[in-house]
């Protein structure tokens, strides 16, 4: 775990340095932003309170990269999304993981007409650490599962903060480890695979807007739909950052989760984080 976590500070410490050289070369082309959040939450009780709880602490760690082109007609945006979280409750030995996520969205745009680009999109999405089941046994781990996504479509872009995205062809590929599914299924990956291949239609949107001066609402939303196999049960994963800025480097966060995958489990998966702490844009 230590040397992935080194293994990726490296890779985006590597990726702004080579920011920061493209946009000093030629700051008309490209544009770059980021922002790396701190946040802490803490519950404590002395062994005379009575109205019951149990002392816990917990941290989240996020980051979220931009890096943008744009050139006559031609533009290139590209968001890497990085965060994880642990809990602690007095009296447990292990911290509980609360957040677990990396991401990389590309897409690339060519004006049509308009607002329309002709496009392609790439996407990869997975997680660092091992995750466990409510029995306690490992369910997953880093790159397992791990999901891609690509194809070309048609891109409806009115700003950097509103755009909607339809790739018709789009290819989707899951990978799992084999000891995953060593006796069923894993994550839609079939017993004794380690890879599941879709090909299907894919609907991605954008929108980021201000609520009130220093408060800010960030919204992904992701639609696939599998030709090979059972098309009407689309897959969604819905996104929610709220950003409540207190002033330069603290704030206070709420990020939301849901995410429907029958591969994965016949519901919706839901998370909701809250914290407030240190919060810095760059």
């Amino acid at each position: 775990m230590k040397k992935t976590l080194l293994t990726f500070v490296l890779l985006f410490a590597l990726t702004a340095v080579t920011a920061q050289e493209v946009a000093t070369d030629s700051t008309k082309l490209w544009t770059r932003k980021g922002n790396i959040s701190l946040l802490f939450n803490q519950s404590a009780y002395n062994k005379e309170w009575l109205g019951g709880g149990t002392s816990n602490v917990a941290g989240n760690f996020g980051l979220n990269y931009d890096l943008n082109y744009k050139k006559g007609n031609v533009v290139w945006d590209n968001k890497f999304i990085l965060a994880y979280g642990l809990s602690k409750i007095k009296g447990d030995n292990n911290a509980v993981k609360t957040d677990d996520r990396i991401e990389l969205n590309s897409l690339w745009g060519k004006k049509a007409s308009g607002f329309w680009y002709y496009s392609a999109y790439f996407n990869f999405k997975s997680q660092l650490d091992m995750g466990l089941g409510k029995d306690g046994t490992r369910i997953s781990h880093f790159f397992s599962p791990a999901y891609f996504q690509f194809g070309p479509g048609m891109l409806w872009k009115k700003s950097d903060n509103l755009s909607v995205n339809f790739a018709p062809a789009a290819a989707k590929t899951i990978f799992v480890h084999k000891h995953f599914t060593e006796f069923g299924p894993s994550f839609g990956v079939l017993k004794g695979d380690s890879s599941r291949f879709e090909f299907g239609a894919s609907i991605s949107a954008y929108y980021k807007f201000n609520i009130m001066e220093n408060v800010s609402v960030e919204n992904r939303l992701n639609l696939y739909s599998n030709y090979l196999d059972q098309p009407q049960n689309i897959d969604m994963d819905y996104q929610m950052n709220v950003v409540m800025k207190i002033n330069k480097y603290l704030s206070a966060n709420v990020a939301l989760q849901a995410i429907y995958d029958d591969n994965a489990i016949k519901a919706v998966q839901v998370k909701e984080l809250f914290g407030a702490g240190i919060n810095y844009a760059f």
